[in-house]
């Protein structure tokens, strides 16, 4: 709630708010403001670590859940635990769970790595899952920006694999927050997908980026 608030003690804050005579940049980057925003969604220095992490525990926390529903065999009973494979397939074959691969077209196409495929054969659907941590002005945007990027790889999946393609934005604020359409878009993934629960996964990554950076 205090990050929420931006009421937590950065550089920034004590600088411009307590009006102390201090520098405002980050301690990290030494580049800009060092605001919650900035810290959470926007330093250059964590980005290869700590952002991806958080990213991936949430792509995670999805592929455990797609991969129950769907019968795959799974070494881990906690999503915590979970490490996915690059490919999975349902028992009988007929769902392939794809888990950060590039898609091999006939045509060059830059944005072909979603986070999750879902193809299945017996209904003839493909599904491209693409997860963010974003700022969370800027989630509404963010979802509206995935659904863009994969506009030319969903066409050409269609083409190629002969299936109904559909893209899912997972878009979720750094401290939270979620667009109005989150719940349609996780909805639509199988599995017992906990709204509640991915936002807790997002918050507790910041969570751990903050106490990194300020404590």
């Amino acid at each position: 709630m205090a990050a929420q608030d931006q009421a937590l003690q950065t550089k920034y804050y004590v600088t411009k708010i307590l009006n102390t005579e201090t520098d405002s940049k980050c301690r990290l980057c030494q580049q800009f403001d060092e605001t919650i925003d900035h810290i959470i969604s926007a330093c250059p220095i964590p980005v290869k670590e700590h952002y991806i992490k958080r990213h991936d525990k949430v792509c995670a926390q999805l592929h455990f859940n797609i991969c129950k529903e769907k019968g795959v065999q799974l070494d881990k009973k906690q999503w915590y635990e979970h490490v996915p494979n690059s490919v999975e397939t349902s028992q009988g074959g007929k769902v392939t769970i794809l888990w950060s691969q590039q898609v091999q077209t006939d045509t060059t196409i830059p944005n072909n790595k979603p986070d999750i495929i879902i193809c299945d054969n017996q209904k003839g659907t493909c599904m491209l899952i693409d997860t963010a941590i974003s700022r969370d002005r800027n989630v509404t945007k963010k979802e509206a920006d995935k659904i863009l990027k994969y506009k030319d790889l969903t066409i050409e999946i269609q083409h190629m694999w002969n299936v109904k393609t559909k893209v899912i934005p997972v878009i979720t604020g750094a401290t939270g927050t979620i667009s109005k359409s989150f719940r349609k878009y996780v909805s639509n993934i199988p599995g017992k997908q906990e709204v509640m629960e991915l936002q807790k996964t997002a918050i507790l990554g910041t969570g751990h980026i903050l106490w990194k950076v300020l404590m």
